[in-house]
């Protein structure tokens, strides 16, 4: 593949999809003018043969990469057996994928499937209330605090815990219980946990609130308070965990023991998969009846996420995201040097944000779009920064061709904004 290639001219076929999606779909989403096709590693395809170097991988979704060999055997093999049975009875994916999930995350002692992070998240909600209420707390001392610039879902109750007022506008009257503190004010979180706290839920990076990571100490600092009360540390690892920061959980890094962890995204490596790890405090307090998924546990989805989860956990993948989140911020930081937009660049591993100066204030939508018009693809973290979150298994020359495009495509959008 060329640094930059010709963008093919947009077929029949591809005008006939973008019209039936426009007419079928709610407003919900306004996807880009394309048709994407097929995949190999980090490389995806449009119908019309476009290539792009794909730097968001479906939201932090394909970790290893898109057509993997390893996933499409786990997945062909379980469905050549058993693609569903329900709860009601065990299947061997997710017993084992329990098993492997609770040991590697060095804490835990139980897990709740589900198909999403949104999910996930709601399961941890009502799990902290639950527990505080076997303790017998009353229903004003169920209170969960959450931060400014998080996002926790798009469900009633993630959409309430998700401390932006953008998500939740129109959706009102929203359910009580939530506060929200400041990010990274140490002050600010002391002030707010008190004995009628029952959980702190907090992103070890914030994806939505725009690649930003939480501040040395801080997480220690709110499971300290959180021990002083009884409530429950939550950490949603839902876009950062799983191996994106170059840790399996981001919390690792953190020295913290939490009491629920939530996951999601890169678990399933393209299949829609979620978790709810929870840790000794909690693992009981769900009882027969408590909640439940219907298709929580999909044996077709934990098939994949198991070999998802070895591939995490390998020397050589994880080698390969310090290295590629290295190339990735000192080819961001020469782009600076040369067009001087980014007001900082910022993340670990590959979960970065490049936040743009004020003069290009809510301008990353649009750069996104000249990007993917360049064959590579960016996403945005709010309308100020730019996110980039490739494959776990981008190649080093992968990235520098990615790097190269969008490079030419800043360079392409400053010449048309002048």
């Amino acid at each position: 593949m060329k640094k930059t290639s010709a963008r093919k001219p947009v077929k029949a076929q591809t005008k006939k999809l973008l019209d039936i999606g426009r007419k079928y779909y709610t407003a919900a989403y306004k996807p880009r003018e394309t048709i994407m096709d097929r995949g190999k590693g980090s490389i995806v395809w449009d119908l019309d043969g476009n290539d792009h170097v794909d730097f968001g991988a479906g939201i932090a979704v394909c970790a290893l990469g898109h057509h993997s060999d390893v996933l499409l055997k786990a997945l062909t093999t379980q469905a050549k057996k058993l693609w569903h049975t329900s709860n009601i009875f065990f299947t061997e994916p997710p017993v084992m994928l329990a098993e492997e999930l609770v040991k590697a995350s060095k804490f835990a002692k139980r897990i709740f499937f589900t198909n999403s992070g949104g999910e996930a998240n709601e399961a941890a909600i009502k799990l902290a209330r639950k527990y505080a209420a076997d303790k017998g707390k009353t229903p004003e001392q169920r209170e969960i605090i959450t931060f400014t610039g998080s996002f926790h879902g798009r469900t009633i109750a993630t959409v309430t815990a998700t401390a932006q007022p953008k998500y939740q506008h129109g959706f009102e009257p929203l359910p009580g219980g939530f506060k929200y503190c400041a990010f990274n004010d140490f002050d600010a979180i002391a002030n707010m946990v008190n004995d009628n706290t029952c959980a702190v839920m907090i992103e070890v990076i914030q994806g939505e609130g725009g690649i930003t990571p939480v501040k040395p100490g801080y997480l220690k600092h709110i499971r300290t308070l959180c021990d002083k009360v009884g409530a429950l540390l939550i950490i949603d690892d839902v876009q950062a965990g799983m191996g994106r920061t170059g840790k399996l959980f981001s919390h690792f890094a953190e020295g913290v023991v939490p009491d629920i962890v939530t996951m999601a995204k890169a678990l399933g490596g393209g299949m829609p998969i979620g978790a709810m790890l929870t840790g000794e405090k909690a693992e009981n307090t769900f009882q027969f009846g408590s909640h439940g998924s219907t298709f929580g546990g999909n044996p077709l989805a934990c098939a994949v996420a198991r070999e998802v989860l070895k591939k995490l956990q390998s020397a050589n993948l994880q080698r390969n995201i310090a290295s590629r989140g290295k190339q990735l911020v000192s080819g961001l930081n020469t782009i600076n040097k040369k067009f001087g937009m980014f007001a900082e660049v910022r993340g670990r591993g590959l979960i970065i944000g490049a936040e743009l100066k004020p003069q290009w204030k809510d301008k990353a939508g649009d750069i996104a779009e000249v990007a993917r018009k360049n064959g590579v693809l960016v996403l945005q973290a709010g309308p100020n920064v730019l996110r980039f979150v490739p494959p776990l298994t981008i190649t080093e020359k992968e990235m520098k061709l990615g790097l190269a495009r969008l490079e030419k495509a800043i360079e392409n959008y400053l010449a048309s904004a002048k």
